[in-house]
């Protein structure tokens, strides 16, 4: 756990080093209902804020996949809180978790709090270390470990490579999770795609665009990889569309195959779509939001190694 503490203390050291934080407010005392108590009204700034995880265990042949995504909009007098989490073993995918609620405005917006079925273990220092799903006899929970890794992009953003296990009522399933912690304000381009890949024990691979794909800017990808006791980086990859499908009910097309390369030909491969849960959300427009989790599969090319590699990868337009 002091491993754990360090390595986000280091990461969060750089963000404020690159966003010039300045001292640190102390926090509201919570209120008798779990809610934090309303900052001055001068503090609050809206944003969105994306704070998700993405447990993933390879079984023989399958995976078992366990994305919570996770969106909170600071507003000047609230914030609006929308979960999600689904289960997907075997190809075949099932959403068991989705509320969307509000609580006062609060300094940290992006705190993840317990609502419902979902219930939350923190520990010191505000890190999560335990995500529970508990309705009636039917159980799910996410448990992280010791940090493997801990990455920030150039905007702030942070991805925390972490050991975990699954707990399926009384089934344990080890794995690794993923931790994304990104925002932006609603002037800004959302933040874009992401993707975790694992290769059993020899690599695992955390990609994620700046910007949505399909706006003015197409998005620049950024690559992290972990071999054995190497941390690899490309600051810079091109991911493409190689194949895509209709979705009527967004009227969009999703992507099915995506084609990866780096301008110095160090990492290139291609991923494939195995199975995915899509959904439309709502909107004034012709064009609906769409919300793709994919699971995929692959080769990529790293520095002369070929990886065979597999995993989730989360496809948002907004």
């Amino acid at each position: 756990m002091r491993r754990r503490i360090l390595m986000r203390a280091m990461a969060f050291a750089m963000v404020c080093g690159m966003a010039g934080c300045g001292d640190a407010t102390p926090e509201p005392e919570p209120s008798p209902n779990g809610a934090e108590a309303a900052p001055p009204p001068e503090r609050v700034v809206e944003r969105i804020y994306e704070r998700s995880f993405a447990f993933v265990a390879e079984l023989g042949d399958s995976l078992l996949l366990v994305p919570w995504i996770m969106n909170h909009q600071a507003r000047p007098d609230s914030v609006l809180r929308n979960v999600a989490g689904w289960l997907s073993r075997g190809g075949t995918w099932e959403p068991f978790y989705r509320e969307r609620w509000s609580t006062p405005a609060t300094r940290s917006p992006e705190r993840i709090l317990p609502y419902g079925t979902l219930s939350i273990v923190v520990r010191d220092g505000d890190l999560v270390d335990g995500l529970v799903y508990q309705d009636g006899p039917r159980s799910l929970e996410i448990v992280m470990g010791e940090v493997l890794a801990a990455w920030v992009g150039p905007g702030g953003e942070t991805f925390d490579l972490l050991e975990g296990a699954a707990y399926l009522s009384e089934e344990r399933i080890d794995g690794t999770v993923v931790e994304v912690s990104r925002s932006w304000t609603p002037s800004e381009q959302p933040a874009g795609d992401w993707a975790f890949l694992v290769s059993g024990d020899s690599a695992r691979v955390v990609m994620a665009g700046n910007v949505e794909h399909g706006v003015d800017t197409e998005p620049v990808y950024r690559v992290w990889a972990q071999r054995g006791a190497q941390d690899l980086v490309w600051p810079e990859v091109e991911v493409d569309w190689s194949e895509r499908q209709a979705f009527p009910p967004a009227r969009r097309d999703v992507p099915t195959t995506w084609s990866i390369s780096s301008p110095d030909g160090t990492l290139s491969g291609t991923l494939r779509s195995v199975t995915s849960e899509m959904e439309a959300g709502e909107a004034s427009g012709p064009l609906l939001p769409v919300l793709a989790l994919v699971e995929v599969e692959g080769v990529l090319e790293a520095r002369g190694s070929a990886i065979p590699v597999r995993g989730i990868l989360v496809h948002q337009r907004r």
